[in-house]
């Protein structure tokens, strides 16, 4: 089995890829052929060596053709097995970022930050579960000298075991909200489940950065090793909003000297981020980024320079209409986080696009039942509600239009044209709001 590792090794050092979905084989890659709900990877290995895959790992014996294919007992536990040792190879700073709310955006402004000044290499997209891990180490290569590193979770002791393989030396938890109930059962395993970052890091003698505006952070993280980062200035690093709207604007200072910082800084920052909600995502690059020596000058230019992409917070001026697309992902406290900041938009007319949130639970009509109830108190609103969860506790309110997929909203846009909106979308990942757009 070493032999096989050092063959990947080798592979991986001439430049070659991890490849785990065959259509996207390139030449000297490595295919690992995973198995899904609907899918078995070891039916495309012939497809992906023969688009230029060097090698192809399955855990089907019947596959065993040439020397092409590297035979294991499981695809899965041996990628993940290989990412853990590769990692010891590898002496650089790893920063570990998970949390409920805010991890890539936070993740996209650290690397736009550290790489100023490090050849870092960071998550790409939200590859950040039990595969995504795995794939995002073996994908580093031998210049890279940082690693940020993405770190999902849906249930406990997921983060601990991710941690176990990424070894981050440097920790950062962006918040605790309620998101996907249905793994963790309550809040306080959710509590549990995402601080395992701290211990780990804290275990191995690292550093963690906390978000002290969460009473919670504090509490869970101590001060051992802790670079704190917020609104108070007893703070490492303190900010102030200076607007939210359309885009964020924060003043800060740090008062402290921390990591590689011996003297005080401060600046503003004009962000092309939206909402308040992003506050506490970019007070983590400033101080990280401070933190790992890069000057001040390029961490403003990094932060002010960072475009939202893939629906998260951007804002779309279509020809008829103005959008806030965030569209990405939705949980009780994103949410209601979006729709406070929505109501802060001055212009009217307003309308909502709301889909489902996923993975709650039993907390589920509950939770669907609050968004309704803050909707009630703006009769104003346009207020479309996608999705069956929506659709369950909402059918009878007169002022709200429910619908139980985009499709159907889509049909219902096309004979109700929205214009001259201000419009806010938003929605689980797995309720496509998107698709609405080309009707907005």
């Amino acid at each position: 089995m070493k032999n096989h590792h050092h063959q990947i090794f080798d592979l991986l050092a001439l430049n070659g890829n991890i490849c785990i979905d065959s259509r996207r084989a390139g030449n000297g890659s490595v295919f690992f052929a995973l198995k899904g709900e609907n899918f078995d990877g070891n039916r495309f290995a012939a497809k992906a060596l023969k688009a230029g895959c060097a090698k192809a790992v399955v855990d089907d014996p019947n596959l065993n053709i040439n020397d092409q294919y590297i035979i294991v007992n499981d695809v899965l536990s041996f990628l993940q097995e290989i990412a853990r040792e590769y990692r010891k190879k590898l002496n650089i700073p790893f920063l570990g970022i998970t949390g409920t709310n805010g991890k890539t955006t936070t993740k996209e402004l650290c690397q736009a930050v550290l790489s100023k000044s490090f050849n870092s290499f960071a998550t790409k997209g939200n590859l950040n579960n039990h595969i995504g891990v795995p794939v995002t180490l073996l994908s580093l290569k031998p210049g890279h000298n940082f690693a940020v590193i993405e770190m999902g979770a849906n249930h406990v002791g997921e983060i601990e075991a991710l941690s176990e393989i990424v070894r981050p030396t440097h920790g950062l938890i962006t918040n605790i909200g309620k998101a996907h109930l249905e793994g963790f059962g309550s809040v306080d395993n959710i509590e549990k489940a995402k601080t395992e970052l701290y211990r780990f890091v804290q275990k191995q003698g690292g550093t963690i950065f906390v978000n002290g505006d969460d009473p919670r952070m504090i509490k869970y993280a101590g001060t051992k090793n802790a670079v704190t980062y917020g609104k108070d200035t007893g703070f490492h690093c303190s900010g102030t909003i200076m607007q939210n709207i359309p885009f964020l604007e924060v003043a800060f200072e740090t008062n402290k000297d921390f990591g590689t910082l011996k003297e005080k800084a401060s600046g503003i920052i004009k962000t092309k981020l939206t909402g308040s909600y992003n506050f506490g995502n970019v007070m983590a690059a400033i101080t990280i980024g401070l933190y790992f020596g890069v000057p001040l000058k390029e961490v403003i230019q990094a932060i002010e320079g960072y475009t939202p992409r893939n629906n998260r917070s951007q804002i779309v001026q279509t020809q008829t209409n103005t959008l806030l697309m965030d569209a990405y992902n939705a949980n009780p406290t994103s949410m209601i986080a979006a729709l406070e900041n929505f109501q802060l938009i001055k212009n009217e007319p307003k309308a909502v696009f709301l889909g489902d949130m996923l993975e709650l639970g039993d907390d589920s009509k509950k939770e669907h039942e609050q968004i309704v109830k803050y909707l009630r108190q703006h009769p104003s609103w346009l207020k479309v509600l996608v999705g069956k969860h929506f659709q369950s506790v909402a059918s009878d309110q007169n002022d709200l239009a429910t619908f139980s997929n985009t499709a159907e909203a889509a049909k219902w846009l096309k004979n109700h044209p929205v214009s001259g909106h201000q419009v806010l979308i938003k929605g689980s990942r797995g309720v496509q709001m998107e698709q609405l757009l080309k009707y907005l």
